[in-house]
């Protein structure tokens, strides 16, 4: 009666891995960006896709844990995870991360080549070079919201095959969300990711200079949402949508330029995972597909 039992946390854990929240959305962005591109996606095609994103994701979150798991014993927004916590075998979750990323290979390769390349180039460069990386430079954040969009353009390529503008735009609109999404973390997280130390902007160049990137990449986000409407991606709704949205946005990010502090940088972050999940839904609802 008593291995059930405790067979339960385990699989609890194993999940927590593969970070579940993360990949809905990646799943969620995948899945919407196949309907925004042109043609349709064949059910077993579209569920091949998800598949095959859904190991990426979880492989690329298992491995990133794996080799920070010293790391995160040093931060109070990482220290309750399975491995710190030791309720994992750090083998096993190696072990498990591996087994994702190759399963991943041939999901993704019932879908097409470019697709796969795609998810792979993602797994590779999260695990291989963003996760080393934030110890030695805060450019880490731009490394890995490349990985970060990846979803978005493997939607569009599994639908057309190609890379494309209207495609790129969409991945566009996802990186340059979380440059601005990461620096507010990192600003009102300073002294949690010094302690674990990790390189970020505020830390590296100060939180005037966070400030200031923060609002320009807000601006730049802004600019990438409302080019989806003249290249045919998604209508009318939608940039009146995306419009009010980045005012919003703007007026939060720009009014903080200056002095903004901890407070500010909170609420840039708050506000930025309210912002990505309506637009985003407003995009698919009101695509050309």
């Amino acid at each position: 009666m008593n291995a059930p039992v405790r067979s339960i946390p385990a699989v609890v854990d194993l999940v927590a891995l593969m970070k579940p929240r993360i990949m809905v959305m990646a799943l969620l962005t995948a899945a919407g960006a196949a309907s925004l591109a042109p043609g349709t996606v064949p059910a077993p095609t579209l569920a091949w896709l998800l598949l095959g994103t859904a190991l990426v994701v979880g492989a690329a979150n298992t491995l990133n844990m794996w080799l920070e798991r010293d790391v995160d014993c040093l931060m109070a927004r990482t220290r309750m995870r399975p491995l710190p916590q030791g309720r994992l075998a750090a083998s096993t979750a190696l072990a498990f991360g591996a087994v994702q990323g190759v399963l991943a290979v041939p999901a993704l390769l019932v879908v097409n080549v470019p697709t796969a390349a795609l998810g792979m180039a993602a797994l590779l460069l999260y695990v291989g070079v963003y996760t080393p990386m934030k110890a030695r430079s805060h450019l880490a954040t731009w490394v890995g919201s490349v990985p970060g969009a990846m979803p978005a353009l493997m939607g569009w390529t599994a639908a057309t095959g190609r890379i494309e503008l209207g495609g790129l735009a969409v991945f566009g609109v996802l990186f340059f969300w979380q440059v601005p999404h990461f620096h507010a973390i990192a600003m009102y997280r300073q002294r949690d990711y010094e302690a674990a130390g990790l390189k970020t902007l505020p830390g590296a160049r100060g939180v005037a200079a966070a400030r200031h990137e923060i609002a320009l990449y807000l601006i730049v986000q802004v600019a990438i949402s409302l080019s989806l409407y003249p290249l045919g991606v998604a209508g009318l709704p939608y940039l009146v949508t995306a419009g009010v949205l980045g005012i919003g946005v703007l007026l939060q990010g720009l009014g903080g330029m200056r002095n903004g502090g901890s407070k500010w940088a909170r609420d840039v972050f708050l506000a930025s995972i309210v912002y990505l999940p309506v637009l985003f839904a407003v995009m698919v609802l009101d695509g050309r597909a």
